[in-house]
């Protein structure tokens, strides 16, 4: 399966580790991040109230589906980050990763949404499914994060790639998370004409809550799988492996360096927790959203409009995240942008009170100002992750970048599982039924903890973990410094 002799791992030393990157590789990159969006953001934002609305099975099961695949993520992403760090390909170390995972990777997602009535409410299916789907995309996922931290050391270059590779990553949350519920009320059955909040425009929007919907979700998911893998092969065609491994400490990883970097590395502790907190309250309101839209404020046909509004700072205003760093510092960076998105929370709470439901303004200001926040604080986060990597190596003398990326990666879903299975809990505690177009006052109180309540309290959580962040800029230089002085000097 992979090859030492004439590895991308052995060019390390001819390469410039600290290049400056063309723009076209920095747009290849970033094209991973909006591949990955249209592949598995889907399953983030649409799949459980796929499954509890189309697919008829319960919020408890869903939940569980969730959980008991988050937990198998749990023992298996560190193991895909050793394997990943020990092997390399003739074509290269991280990248060959994003065609041999990206191929089953995009046919799993489409499967999750097989519209077959014989497998309708089938638990089974539905689990099996979504814990290939999970074990598959941890072999795009981690060697796609690893290199990050393999075109460059310049740190820089790594705040614009950042800058670059979020703002594609937008744009595939825009397809997502804007235009997809949009296409599937389109392609919908029982579509009547609505108002859909923007400029007075109308459309004929089915009901993407019936049983019959299910080709639909299918149709589209499937086309979003194919350009998602077309922007997969173009971050691998576009990109060039710089800082690398040499042959010689791959052969020497361990999968117990995985736990030890992760107990001597502050930053990486720190970073991970960060992670882990941030993508929960992310997601419970990625996960939510539909469910708020349907049955709290009872204009889901204002879904794509608002979205759209939302998806605007993500996209257009990347480029004054390193601006903003650079004059206030990281640590002030992410305080700022998280009280945002408590600001922006709380205003979409107050639409959801009856006197202003029919405010579509709220919604706009709310989201706008929530996903500013979200976007940002979770966003900039992963300029992070280089620096982390580059202190365990300058500490334990091994470039363990794709167990980095495991750990990162590995808080990142279990951030991604909490922020479905809680809600799905939640709804399940308080009664939601799924059958029901009008839900209990319990149930929509239920969504609002999930939506509003819980996300806030996590955001203040998450300043504070970002207060123990230990690693200055001046600190990330030296150390990269240092390590490319000794590199030198064993080449003597």
């Amino acid at each position: 399966m992979a090859a030492n002799t004439d590895s991308a791992t052995t060019k390390s030393a001819t390469t410039d580790e600290f290049a400056k990157l063309s723009w076209r590789e920095r747009i290849s990159y970033g094209a991973g991040d909006l591949a990955q969006n249209l592949i598995f953001g889907t399953v983030g934002s649409m799949l459980l109230f796929y499954l509890t609305t189309v697919y008829g099975i319960s919020a408890a099961a869903g939940a569980t589906i969730f959980l008991i695949v988050r937990w198998v993520n749990v023992f298996w992403d560190p193991w895909v980050g050793a394997f990943v760090d020990k092997h390399n390909f003739r074509a290269g170390k991280y990248k060959p990763y994003l065609i041999y995972g990206g191929i089953p990777l995009t046919v799993m997602t489409a499967m999750l949404f097989l519209p077959s009535a014989s497998l309708r409410g089938n638990v089974m299916y539905a689990f099996i499914a979504y814990l290939l789907t999970a074990l598959i995309y941890s072999f795009v996922n981690i060697p796609y994060g690893a290199l990050n931290a393999s075109l460059t050391r310049d740190n820089d270059e790594v705040s614009t790639l950042t800058t670059v590779r979020m703002t594609e990553a937008n744009i595939g949350n825009l397809l997502v998370y804007t235009f997809l519920p949009l296409f599937v009320q389109l392609a919908s059955p029982n579509p009547t004409s609505k108002d859909i909040g923007m400029f007075g425009i109308h459309l004929n929007l089915g009901d993407y809550t019936s049983p019959k919907a299910g080709k639909a979700y299918f149709m589209v998911m499937a086309i979003y799988m194919v350009i998602g893998f077309i922007m997969l092969m173009g971050t691998y065609t576009g990109i060039k492996e710089r800082v690398l491994p040499t042959e010689e400490e791959s052969d020497a990883v361990k999968y117990s360096d995985l736990w030890y970097e992760f107990k001597n590395n502050k930053p990486l502790q720190v970073l991970g927790f960060f992670f882990l907190i941030g993508f929960t309250f992310m997601f419970f309101g990625n996960t939510v959203w539909p469910f708020y839209m349907q049955y709290n404020i009872g204009h889901s046909e204002w879904l794509a409009s608002i979205n759209l509004i939302g998806s605007i700072p993500g996209i257009f205003l990347v480029f004054l995240w390193p601006i903003v760093r650079k004059k206030i510092g990281k640590k002030q960076f992410f305080y700022i942008f998280l009280t945002l998105f408590v600001i922006g929370t709380l205003i979409l709470w107050v639409w959801s009170l009856p006197a202003f439901k029919n405010a579509i303004a709220l919604g706009y200001i709310g989201r706008f100002l929530m996903q500013w926040g979200i976007t940002a604080a979770t966003g900039y986060m992963w300029s992070l992750v280089p620096e982390v990597v580059s202190y365990g190596e300058y500490h334990s003398k091994k470039r363990v970048a794709g167990m980095i990326n495991a750990i990162m990666g590995l808080f990142f879903k279990i951030g991604l599982a909490l922020g479905g299975i809680i809600p799905g809990y939640i709804n399940a505690f308080f009664k939601f039924d799924g059958t029901k177009a009008v839900q209990s006052a319990g149930a929509l109180a239920g969504i609002q903890w999930s939506m509003i309540w819980l996300p806030i309290v996590l955001a203040f959580v998450a300043m504070w973990v970002m207060s123990r962040y230990p690693l200055s800029d001046a600190e990330v230089v030296r150390i990269n410094q240092a390590i490319e002085a000794e590199k030198k000097a064993n080449q003597l």
